[in-house]
């Protein structure tokens, strides 16, 4: 009998953790409802469906919704032609959830493939359905340029110039940023032969700490630099255009002439993008991007190169081209203003002595290389027949000539 009672004692015990497990838990289904509600953020995004995308944002007492509405408001003004999330991480908490997802979108008519950016997101779960409650960059992402506010879209020839709608700005100032682009892409065109898209976009925000933002790195970096250009070298067609995004602190103080000279400049970094490799020392690419700006202008060394002009009358030149360091805002606006200079005179000195068509086969020369060593060496020896040992020292002897 004890025997007996133990045997059924064990088989009772399985019985129970049978119909106590049930076999395997249901998984969760909340990530696939996560990742419909935002299929439908994004139809909503490209259908200009404000209401829909609103519904995105109405999680229990209405905490998503008008951030859902100042969202969708910020960005309608920008032309999609397209706009897809792909969930990467779900963490649930009972009725609240956070998320990261890939927003993957494109400009129309400027972007060949999708720029890709990692989003934030807070959802909460309100009669068993899911809601957007705020979307956010996520860590180490970039802002957004309508993450900082209501975007303000105008169409050019040659440009699209997307600032951020401000009571001071207004769309004519806007437009005359579209007309500056407009003329820089011809002269681009003009000097450089390449393929490129021969069109800009030019990202204005509401101020440096926004364009801090927009390139992930501390505004003391980029304060008094005008502009600059996003975008990656050695490019394949295989990447969403570049953006010229402006510092509109720096860029306001500009005359008209210099506000040209700066865009045109970035514009030629959009067109060279593609020849661009991590071979190509930052004075080639800076110096060759300004001489274009100045190409054509009649600028003279002494008017555009005041710091090096300075440095020649102490008998203090330069003894070798910039290294890329010298690029770095270190606080010496003077050194910083020297390496431009430096560089600009290097690329005016070989369209001079050499010829324009001869730089710009240089320059492609030198980013046809995948790496740095050996890269000069060679183009200077393939193009222009020269070693870097008397190249260096033809372009000291040319500073001393033209600034005096």
């Amino acid at each position: 009998m004890a025997g007996r009672g133990r045997g059924s004692w064990v088989l009772g015990i399985c019985v129970a953790l049978l119909v106590g497990c049930g076999g395997p838990s249901a998984p969760d289904a909340a990530p696939g409802d996560v990742r419909r509600l935002l299929d439908r953020r994004a139809e909503a995004v490209l259908d200009r469906d404000a209401e829909a995308f609103r519904a995105t944002g109405r999680a229990a007492g209405g905490t998503g919704a008008s951030e859902a509405g100042e969202a969708y408001d910020n960005l309608r003004e920008v032309p999609l032609q397209s706009w897809q999330y792909r969930l990467t991480a779900f963490r649930r908490n009972g009725a609240r959830a956070t998320a990261t997802a890939d927003l993957r979108y494109r400009i129309k008519g400027y972007d060949s493939e999708p720029l890709v950016t990692s989003r934030s997101l807070t959802l909460e779960e309100r009669d068993g359905r899911w809601y957007v409650a705020s979307e956010r960059p996520a860590k180490k992402a970039t802002q957004q340029l309508w993450d900082q506010g209501p975007v303000t879209s105008v169409r050019g020839a040659h440009s699209l110039v997307l600032g951020i709608r401000r009571g001071d700005r207004d769309e004519t100032t806007l437009r005359e940023y579209a007309e500056l682009a407009d003329r820089a892409v011809p002269l681009v065109r003009d000097a450089w032969r390449g393929k490129w898209p021969e069109r800009v976009v030019v990202m204005v925000p509401g101020s440096l700490d926004g364009m801090a933002g927009l390139l992930g790195a501390p505004a003391s970096g980029y304060r008094g630099i005008a502009a600059v250009t996003t975008g990656e070298t050695g490019g394949s067609g295989e990447a969403p255009a570049d953006r010229i995004i402006v510092n509109p602190e720096a860029y306001g103080v500009l005359g008209d002439f210099g506000k040209q000279v700066v865009l045109t400049h970035e514009a030629t970094h959009v067109a060279t993008r593609a020849r661009t490799s991590p071979a190509t020392p930052l004075w080639l690419s800076e110096g060759f991007a300004d001489w274009v700006g100045y190409r054509g202008t009649g600028r003279t060394a002494t008017q555009a190169a005041p710091e090096l002009r300075r440095a020649a009358q102490r008998e203090q030149l330069p003894g070798t081209l910039p290294d890329d360091a010298a690029f770095g805002f270190s606080g010496d606006a003077g050194k910083l203003a020297q390496a431009y200079e430096g560089s600009w005179l290097a690329c005016r000195m070989i369209a001079d002595q050499w010829g324009e068509k001869e730089l710009t086969e240089f320059y492609e020369a030198v980013g046809a290389h995948k790496k740095r060593p050996g890269a000069l060496e060679d183009a200077l020896r393939g193009v222009l027949d020269t070693t870097p040992e008397e190249f260096t020292a033809r372009w000291r002897t040319y500073l001393r000539a033209e600034l005096g």
